[in-house]
Formats: structure tokens, sequence, C-alpha cells
């Protein structure tokens, strides 16, 4: 494999990296969160996901191990923050192509 193939291949490796990290809906709603704020704390991130602090730190660290958000210590509490506010404009992507896809089974159903 030479240097170009071993870097397209890398390119495409981080991509899936980035999508396996929001692929849970804990973590799109984390990120939906954080687009809405400047930076939240572990404990509020909790109240809004509705889970144990144990696994809402989880879905961060997948989140942060991915670039996707990064996080600062404040005394005894860790806050976190959208590294990127993009992504809003890949979900608005996403609910387009979701509507396609309802738009064509409603003209298959018709």
């Amino acid at each position: 494999m030479n240097r170009a193939e071993k870097a397209e291949k890398a390119k495409y490796e981080t991509r899936a990296k980035v999508l396996k990290a929001l692929a849970h809906p804990a973590r799109l709603k984390l990120v939906d969160e954080l687009a809405a704020k400047e930076e939240a704390c572990v404990c509020d991130l909790t109240e809004v996901i509705g889970s144990d602090m144990s696994t809402v730190s989880r879905h961060l660290a997948q989140l942060k191990n991915a670039g996707i958000v990064e996080s600062e210590k404040h005394g005894q509490m860790v806050f976190y923050r959208l590294r990127v506010k993009c992504l809003t404009s890949l979900f608005s992507c996403i609910e387009s192509v979701v509507k396609c896809q309802i738009d064509d089974q409603r003209r298959v159903l018709s």
C-alpha cells in the first residue's frame, strides 16, 4: 500500500470512528444538549439523559475519544463542550435523508 492509499484508508477510518461515537441515541442527545449550551457538567447532563452518572460519563468519554467534545475540570466538577458546532448541520442532513425515505414509502403505499 502506497502513501496515498494509506492516507485515504486513515481518512475513512477516522470518519468511521466519529460516526461510531455518534451511533447511540444518548450520545446524540448529549451532542444536541451541548450544542444548545456553551458547556455543561456531568451532573446536569445526567438529568437530561436520565441515566446514572457513570453511564453518562462513559458516553462522554466515547465522544471525547472521537474528538467530538472536550472537557475542563473546575474544582471537583468536569464540564464538557462541543469542539465544533457543525454537527448540527450533520443532524439536519440526516433528518433530510429520513424525510426522503418517508416520502418514498408514502409514494409506494399510495
